[in-house]
This record gives C-alpha cells, sequence and structure tokens, in this order.
C-alpha cells in the first residue's frame, strides 16, 4: 500500500480500479436509484446545480445535477460501502488508521442535461486544522468524458490553500487553470477516484445519452479536526481506528 500514499502524494488524485464488485455495484445502484427516487418526490430543492464560475458559459437552460447529502442515512448498504475493506484499505494508505466520516454525497447528472462543475478546491467549505481532508468518488455508473465525468490538474494540490477557490466567483489562480485544460478521470462502476480536498476539480457538462451516477465520501484523519465556526454537516463518524478530537459535547451535537 506504500505506493498507494506516494502516488497520492505526488498527484493529490488517484484512480483505483474495481474496489467494488459487479454484485456489489448492482445493489448500491439499486439503493441509488432508490434514494434519487425519494427525493424527487420530496418537493425539496435537490438541483445542486453551481452559477458563474468558469461553467458560465457552458451551461444550458435546463442543465441539473440531483444531489443529497450523507446516503448512509438513507440505505445500510451504503453505509456498509463506507465500511468496506477494500475501500478503507485504501484509504489507510493515505490518511493512516484513524479514519473519520465528513459527509457523503449524492450526485446524478441526468443524460444530455446533466450540469457542469467549475474547477474549484475544497477546502474553504470545510477546513481542518492538519488538512487531511480528502473524498472518495465511488462510480456507481460508468463516467466518461462525454458523461461529465471528474477532471483534475494533478499536483495542484501542492498550492495550498488558495484565497477565494470556491469555484463561485473569479478568481485570479482559477484562471491559470481552465477547466478545458484539465486532465479527465474516467473511471467504470466498482471504481474509486480519491482526492486531496486542495486539489483543483470539477467536471464537464453531461451531455451523452446515459445517467452518471457517483456518491462522494468525505474523510479525515481521526488526529485531525474540523476548524471552528463551520456550519458543513461532520459526521463525526468514525471508519476504522479513533477519533482523538470527540467530546461529549461535540459527540452529541447534531451534524
Amino acid at each position: 500500500m506504500s505506493d498507494i500514499n506516494d502516488r497520492f502524494s505526488a498527484d493529490g488524485v488517484l484512480r483505483v480500479r474495481g474496489v467494488f464488485s459487479t454484485s456489489e455495484v448492482a445493489a448500491l445502484e439499486e439503493d441509488f436509484d432508490r434514494i434519487v427516487a425519494q427525493i424527487s418526490a420530496s418537493g425539496e430543492c435537490i438541483d445542486a446545480t453551481w452559477d458563474g464560475g468558469q461553467t458560465a458559459g457552458i451551461t444550458k437552460p435546463g442543465d441539473r445535477i440531483l444531489h443529497t447529502h450523507n446516503v448512509q442515512k438513507y440505505s445500510r448498504r451504503w453505509m456498509d460501502a463506507f465500511l468496506a475493506p477494500n475501500f478503507l484499505d485504501v484509504v489507510e494508505a493515505i490518511l493512516g488508521p484513524d479514519i473519520v466520516l465528513h459527509h457523503s454525497k449524492l450526485f446524478q447528472k441526468p443524460p444530455e442535461k446533466g450540469s457542469p462543475f467549475p474547477m474549484h478546491q475544497d477546502w474553504p467549505y470545510f477546513p481542518t486544522a492538519r488538512d487531511t481532508m480528502i473524498a472518495g468518488i465511488i462510480h456507481v455508473s460508468e463516467a466518461t468524458d462525454e458523461m461529465g465525468c471528474l477532471r483534475v490538474y494533478p499536483g495542484s494540490h501542492r498550492l495550498g490553500r488558495v484565497g477565494g477557490a470556491d469555484g463561485r466567483r473569479p478568481n485570479e489562480t482559477l484562471a491559470r487553470y481552465p477547466i478545458d485544460r484539465a486532465q479527465t478521470v474516467e473511471a467504470k462502476p466498482g471504481d474509486v477516484v480519491f482526492f486531496h480536498y486542495f486539489t483543483l476539480h470539477g467536471s464537464m457538462p453531461n451531455r451523452s445519452k446515459m445517467t452518471r451516477k457517483t456518491v462522494l465520501c468525505q474523510m479525515y484523519a481521526g488526529t485531525d479536526r474540523v476548524e471552528d465556526g463551520n456550519s458543513h454537516p461532520d459526521e463525526r463518524l468514525v471508519l476504522r481506528g479513533w477519533n482523538s478530537h470527540i467530546s461529549r459535547i461535540a459527540a452529541g451535537k447534531a451534524a
């Protein structure tokens, strides 16, 4: 597993093939579709399309991306996926033995009208004291360039914290990393793409006739903690090992 840490440290992004088997993906997709049906019938706002940024010229009227936080609150199968040894062994190679779930997110890009995401860093949304936060994108479907797969700038994690890099407004640094020049990270069902929360990433629209289905699992080391004053959901759920910064008060707070 040392090569995993070396590759991740060098690039800030790592695609791991076949983390989940065909049968496991089929079960996860069944619950994925059930979640989408449930949130679609809820009457809540479930469109996570971003305005502005680098995507202003490529977004079309009617584009959307279906979204909800924390799929493990809907489905035991998805909780089991986050606890799967094949998944956590890779995470441990990156973060160490103590792994805490911050949150998960479901994204469904519908065919032909799947919204893009501008290039951005994730750290402005949930900064941690030691900057250990990473994401693992579990691919429930295929993700090709035409389907709006992840795009990244390998090595951009070495930029560290870039001010205003949330992707929602013009930024001098982001202007040097246009989305159309970013490296595509295509994936098959069962693949997981991991990236550091400093890594510049985004995605183009889904203009294919296929639905792109992914679940993102955001995690940090148990020796780290989310900085004070952050309002983003933080599940503080230990997936492996120990959470060194939990307290009685923190354990009792709603996420």
